[in-house]
This record gives structure tokens, C-alpha cells and sequence, in this order.
């Protein structure tokens, strides 16, 4: 539980600054085409995997009445499964319409057929990428939108629709007035009329002896192919980097964070040991939580957000010991607008060429966290993770996880070239 001492200290650094402005320094990767003269003439369409589709994937063997029969037996509400599937279908259809009016070629890949080898070649092929449903399919579509070390060859774009506006939030996606009218957003696109967003992405290098890289897991059940594990070679360390962290080789992770990188035991009520080492420091912060949660601006709406918001009973606490000269300044501001005010302080800019690390429930008693003055979260330009943990994972946007246990070291950082190349209509 947090104290109210730590709260208010917390309260007290954040509201000095209300809004945080962009690093001069933002990410910008290799310069893309003007939109004016940007050609789309093949969109690649991603398709979301709905909840029907994916209990398809659990049963095959069972036909179509027989899933029914087997789902509704379990208590499933199958009838909204279906409503739900049909939902994004239709929406899936006119998208490709949308597309097609403008005399684009159209080519709709699902979620299995894009984890498979076979999407590579389809990369090529595509002017710009398309997930269709919510940020889940978005952050899917943009591990391969634009490639780890793509700065040797034109990034393909990549632009969202939420299938469903009114049950998901989607803010990866174009925003919602377009999911009434896909149409609009596709001639703007065709015409032009867009801006480029470039997102930073975080990579992740395992230090070590070897240069093995452990099997991954797609958190979703569909495999990783044995091509997607050989993209990258080990490297030798450089000599300082080597004598500082105790290992030989590195190996780059071949895919890149839009969200965030998080780092903790499998099981959720085990401590987490990690010791952290922030921007090549020579300070070793050792640390006990529940995890470790390295975010991008991009993903510091999502998980970020739900780490280090502040909570309406909180503010009220705060106040309450308050002093009254901070309370008479604070006069005509309602607890609520604190609240917002604190919260959307959180949030920093898509591009920034920052991370920040949150580390969630930082135990702080007796010798825990050493040094003791260690900040359970800040902004960085790189982190360096060691684990002392017994049955812990490395997941990448909730989706590929690593496993990460005793004497596993990474290095988190953002680099330029690896930077999403996005479309942005607003």
C-alpha cells in the first residue's frame, strides 16, 4: 500500500510540472517520403483473431454445431461470441471496400498466417499495413511494419481501424469517427492528406557467455517460427561494456517494444528480485516488487498509466495533510481535476527518446530498495536488468515472453532506426 508521506512527496514532484513537453531530441529514424508523394497502390490488411476464431483454434476437430454445443455447456455466452464475430467481420469487409474503391489492391492476412514465415515476402509486397481491430492486432502488425535495424530500406507505414469503437478503446488506432467512416480516412490517405508519426520502440539486448537466445513463447499460442528466432547474430561485447556487466556476447532480441518491456516472476504473489543499473551508471540498485515495467511514450497511456495513476481516495489523503497555504492555493481546483491533472501528467509524447522504468510495488522496509534513496520510477536513456529471480519472463507488448530467471541480463535502450513509422490523421 502506498504511504501517505511517499504520496505526497510524489504529488509534489508531478504537480510542479503539469504538462511535459517534448524532448527537442525526438526519435526520428531514416526521413520518409512527403505524404503528396507517397503512392498507395497495395495495402496489407491484418485481420484481428476474434474470440470465436480462437476457440476454433483450440477445437479443431469439432464442427461448427459441436463448438456450440461445447461452448454453451461451459456457460460461454455464445450467442455475443458470434454477435461479436459478425461485428468486426463486416467491419473487416468494408474496410477492404474502403481500400479497394480507391483502386488499391488488397491483400487480408489473419493473425496465424502473419506470425508464420510466409509474411515476410507479403512485407515486401505492401505499401502500407493495416491491423483491423483493436491495439492488440495494431501492436501484432507493427512488429513487422517496421523491422529491427530497417534503416537500410524504406519503412512500410502502418495505420489502424478500431473494429469496435463502442467496447474497445483503441488508441493505437485512428480515432474513432473513423471507424464510422473508413472511407474518409482511405481517400485522405490515398490523396495525401496525413501526417507521419514516427513511435519509438525499445530493443532489447541479452548479455551473456554464449549468445543463445532462449526459446520464445507467443503468449498467444500460435508458434514462432524457427526464422524469426535466426534473424540476429551474437556480437562480442566491447571491452568497457564487457568488464562492467561480466559477460562476452550479446544477442539483439528480433523484436522491438511499442508498449513496453516487462520483467517479473510467472507467479504474480512471488517477490521479484532484479538489480538495475540506469544509464551506464556504476550504481547497482538492487530491488524487491512486483515486477518491472520499462515503458514508450506510446505505451505510457496503457500500462504505465495503470502503475502510477493516482486514485480519487488518494488525492483526498493527500489533502487532508496538506498544509494550509498549499489548500489556499489549491482553492477552486476540485479533487477531481487534481486527479486528471496528475494523471495526464503521466503521459509523454510517442516519439520521445526516452524510457521509463515503473517498478510496480516497491517493497521499502528494513535494507529494501538499496541504496535506499532509489526511485521506484523515472525516466532513462537506457537500463540494464540482472535477475535474481526463480521462475521469471521477459514479455514484449504482453505477447512474447523470454524466460528471464537467475543471472539473466538485458539491456533496454531506444535507438533512432528503430522507430514505427505510423500514419496520423489528426
Amino acid at each position: 500500500m502506498f504511504k501517505t508521506k511517499t504520496l505526497l512527496q510524489g504529488f509534489a514532484k508531478e504537480f510542479l510540472c503539469v504538462k511535459r513537453k517534448s524532448s527537442s531530441s525526438a526519435v526520428s529514424g531514416p526521413v520518409p517520403l512527403d505524404p503528396k508523394n507517397f503512392k498507395l497502390q497495395r495495402a496489407l490488411l491484418v485481420s484481428k483473431l476474434s474470440r470465436y476464431e480462437f476457440e476454433q483454434l483450440r477445437h479443431p476437430h469439432l464442427n461448427p454445431e459441436q463448438l456450440e454445443a461445447k461452448l454453451r455447456d461451459r456457460g460461454t455466452d455464445f450467442d455475443a461470441l458470434i454477435f461479436l464475430h459478425n461485428l468486426h467481420k463486416d467491419f473487416e469487409r468494408t474496410i477492404v471496400r474502403s481500400f479497394q474503391d480507391v483502386g488499391c489492391e488488397v491483400k487480408l492476412a489473419n493473425r496465424v498466417e502473419f506470425r508464420s514465415s510466409l509474411s515476410k515476402d507479403i512485407m515486401h509486397w505492401a505499401d502500407v499495413i493495416v491491423p483491423i481491430g483493436g491495439d492488440g492486432t495494431f501492436l501484432l502488425a507493427a512488429g513487422r511494419a517496421s523491422p529491427l535495424f530497417a534503416q537500410s530500406q524504406q519503412k512500410t507505414p502502418i495505420v489502424g481501424f478500431n473494429s469496435d469503437p463502442k467496447r474497445s478503446e483503441g488508441r493505437l488506432m485512428l480515432p474513432k469517427h473513423y471507424s464510422e467512416n473508413p472511407a474518409d480516412a482511405v481517400a485522405k490517405i490515398k490523396s495525401g492528406d496525413f501526417q507521419w508519426m514516427n513511435r519509438s520502440r525499445i530493443r532489447t539486448t541479452l548479455l551473456g557467455n554464449n549468445g543463445k537466445i532462449p526459446e520464445s513463447t507467443d503468449l498467444y499460442r500460435h508458434c514462432v517460427s524457427k526464422m524469426e528466432q535466426e534473424k540476429t547474430e551474437p556480437q562480442f561485447l566491447s571491452k568497457e561494456m564487457s568488464r562492467k556487466y561480466k559477460a562476452k556476447m550479446k544477442r539483439i532480441l528480433p523484436y522491438l517494444a511499442l508498449n513496453e518491456v516487462f520483467i517479473g516472476e510467472s507467479l504474480s504473489a512471488r517477490v521479484s528480485h532484479l538489480q538495475l543499473v540506469v544509464n551506464h551508471q556504476h550504481i547497482v540498485n538492487k530491488t524487491k516488487s512486483s515486477g518491472l515495467c520499462v515503458s514508450t511514450g506510446t505505451g505510457s497511456t496503457s500500462w504505465h498509466t495503470s502503475i502510477n495513476r493516482i486514485s480519487r481516495k488518494h488525492m483526498e489523503d493527500l489533502f487532508q495533510v496538506l498544509p494550509d497555504t498549499a489548500k489556499k492555493a489549491l482553492r477552486g481546483i476540485s479533487i477531481e481535476e487534481l486527479v486528471n491533472i496528475y494523471n495526464q501528467n503521466l503521459l509523454f509524447p510517442p516519439d520521445d527518446p526516452r524510457i521509463s522504468y515503473s517498478i510496480r510495488e516497491q517493497i521499502c522496509v528494513g535494507v529494501w530498495p538499496s541504496p535506499k534513496d532509489f526511485e521506484s520510477r523515472g525516466f532513462v536513456k537506457n537500463l540494464f536488468v540482472k535477475s535474481r529471480c526463480i521462475d521469471a519472463n521477459l514479455v514484449i507488448d504482453g505477447s512474447i515472453s523470454y524466460p528471464f530467471n537467475d543471472g539473466a541480463k538485458a539491456l533496454l535502450e531506444i535507438h533512432p532506426e528503430d522507430a514505427l513509422l505510423a500514419i496520423s490523421l489528426d
